[in-house]
Order: C-alpha cells, then sequence, then structure tokens
C-alpha cells in the first residue's frame, strides 16, 4: 500500500510538474540547482539558518517522505511544536496544494544519485515500522 505522503519520484508527469513549482517557488533561496545558501549550517545576522541544499549533500533525504510533506506544508516551527521559531522557510499551507507539495519534493528526490535515493528509502521504511 503507498503511503498517502510518499514521494514518486519515478513519476515522469509528476516530477515534470515538480520540476516547475520548485523552479517557481523554491529555487529563489535553495538554488535553482539544489546547492542552497552558502553556510547554510551557520546562523546568520537575524539568528536565522539560510536554505539548505537540497541535493545529495544536504539533509533532505534524512527526513521521512512524511516529515518533508509536513515541513513544506505546515513549517518548521508548527512541526516541531516551537511556535516561536523563526525560520525564513515559508509554510505554503494555502499557497501550493498537496499534490503540488509532493510533486515537489517527488523532483527533488529524482535529482538524488541512486545511492542517495536508496538510503532515503531505508528512512522511510524506518519510520513506518515505528
Amino acid at each position: 500500500m503507498t503511503q498517502p505522503f510518499a514521494l514518486r519520484p519515478d513519476d515522469a508527469a509528476l516530477v515534470t510538474r515538480g520540476h516547475q513549482v520548485y523552479l517557481e517557488n523554491c529555487a529563489s533561496c535553495h538554488g535553482s540547482e539544489r546547492e542552497g545558501q552558502a553556510n547554510w549550517r551557520e546562523r546568520n545576522a537575524q539568528g536565522m539558518l539560510p536554505a539548505p541544499p537540497h541535493d545529495e549533500s544536504g539533509h533532505t533525504w534524512h527526513h521521512p517522505d512524511e516529515m518533508l510533506f509536513a515541513l513544506t506544508k505546515y513549517g518548521v516551527a508548527k512541526v516541531a511544536n516551537m511556535p516561536g521559531y523563526q525560520s525564513a522557510m515559508p509554510a505554503y499551507e494555502g499557497k501550493l496544494s498537496d499534490s503540488d507539495i509532493i510533486a515537489v519534493l517527488s523532483w527533488i528526490k529524482s535529482q538524488w544519485p541512486e545511492e542517495t535515493r536508496k538510503l532515503h528509502d531505508q528512512v522511510n521504511q524506518r519510520a513506518q515500522v515505528k
């Protein structure tokens, strides 16, 4: 059974749509090549973390699909239950449909090397066992 938030990096039509949505909504911060911002592990002068890369060098693949979906839709503060947490990452609830969020995340995963995709699949398997 497919999980409701499962990414589909092998769905060509979904991935194509996801790339377009990414370019329109994500690339301005995360980079058109998913490279993220410089010094993304260090807080900036405003105390916020810069946008991380979404390639295999970042931490996106360390999180299961459902968490990636929730972070994108609701934002870090809500998902982490930290109401005062400041982040430059907007919550996309009401801005992107659930299917567009899945499309973007599917496109991101489709760009990872096969080994990283396999590692992410393992992250998902461990999350389903809990």
